[in-house]
């Protein structure tokens, strides 16, 4: 496993991470014992980065996580969100008492005395243009709880305002084969001032697994079913914001560039190490064998620049029409 530096702050964390949503709740119905079982195999692998959120199960994924690290007696770096238990998302709900709240129930769920690095989790638009939220994470640092911070994002441009704020280490945006422009300007920009990418949704929700087709199945409590138009949250998290049959003929054309005795899943991670801005890809798993083939697509040698050609080909075609401009 290859590891690349995580912005300013001068860790190292490895080039495929593990999502840990899936883990903790709106992917359908979830095992621990299986969950605990990916997370183990991931690590097993040599992931060194962990993402989650202190909505993911309302703290399960969180515990879940902190369970199986004081097993093993290891500390990877470990990153949660705060904001989404809100429940309405305004501006003045990120509030000094709020946030301070999240971060010691979180601190409590992952059973630490510092949290390696908080996100804020996709706050309205207008929260980029109040200093103070930022001030108030300042804080939280000085006081300890928190290492770093930083945001996850569903817009560029939310992206391209938050890394304005020189304590904002890192931001984590969607980013896959579907979803292609944050690497215009955004990863400019997250170069010259050293702010880490996380890649999230990295295989569009399952789609770039190459997996399903227009009669697969989703559980009532699955996001992939539940919020198909948006429904529950922003419609970006589903598919990348790719309508459904749109996307399985967009994997079609894919499926003769993969070659070799990979897979789509692989492939798709592959490309998005292709960027050198992208500090860490954050694909999910529910199974071990999930984790160690999401972990296998470090190994992959770099793709050629005809099949990425191709790709941006495939992209400006059937995708870019859907999602470039909303997101």
């Amino acid at each position: 496993m290859r590891t690349r530096t995580f912005g300013r702050t001068g860790r190292a964390v490895s080039e495929i991470g593990f999502g840990a949503w899936a883990i903790g709740a709106s992917w359908g119905q979830v095992d621990d014992t299986a969950a605990k079982q990916a997370l183990h195999a991931a690590l097993d692998a040599g992931v060194t980065f962990i993402d989650t959120a202190d909505v993911y199960g309302d703290g399960h994924s969180e515990q879940l996580i902190a369970g199986v690290l004081k097993e093993r007696g290891e500390r990877p770096y470990v990153a949660t969100k705060a904001g989404r238990r809100l429940p309405k998302q305004v501006v003045e709900g990120y509030s000094l008492e709020n946030l301070t709240g999240w971060i010691e129930r979180s601190l409590r769920n992952l059973d630490v005395e510092t949290l390696d690095l908080v996100q804020l989790h996709c706050p309205p638009t207008d929260l980029y243009y109040h200093a103070e939220v930022f001030g108030f994470l300042d804080r939280l640092k000085a006081q300890g709880k928190i290492r770093d911070y930083g945001v996850s994002v569903e817009r560029v441009e939310e992206a391209l305002k938050a890394i304005e704020f020189p304590g904002v280490v890192s931001v984590q945006i969607i980013f896959n084969i579907f979803r292609q422009r944050p690497a215009g300007l955004f990863f400019e920009q997250a170069r010259k001032r050293d702010v880490a990418v996380i890649a999230r949704v990295p295989l569009a929700s399952g789609l770039l697994s190459g997996k399903f087709r227009s009669d697969t199945t989703f559980e009532d409590t699955d996001h992939r079913q539940f919020n198909r138009n948006g429904e529950a949250f922003d419609v970006g998290e589903t598919f990348s914001g790719v309508p459904y049959e749109v996307g399985l003929k967009a994997v079609d054309r894919l499926r003769p560039l993969v070659g070799g005795d990979t897979t789509m899943a692989r492939f798709a991670l592959r490309w998005i190490l292709m960027f050198d801005a992208v500090t860490v890809a954050i694909p999910g798993a529910r199974t071990p064998e999930q984790a160690k083939s999401n972990a296998a697509a470090a190994a992959l040698p770099p793709l050629p620049d005809e099949v990425m050609g191709e790709l941006q080909r495939i992209y400006d075609e059937d995708i870019r029409p859907h999602v470039h401009a909303r997101w």
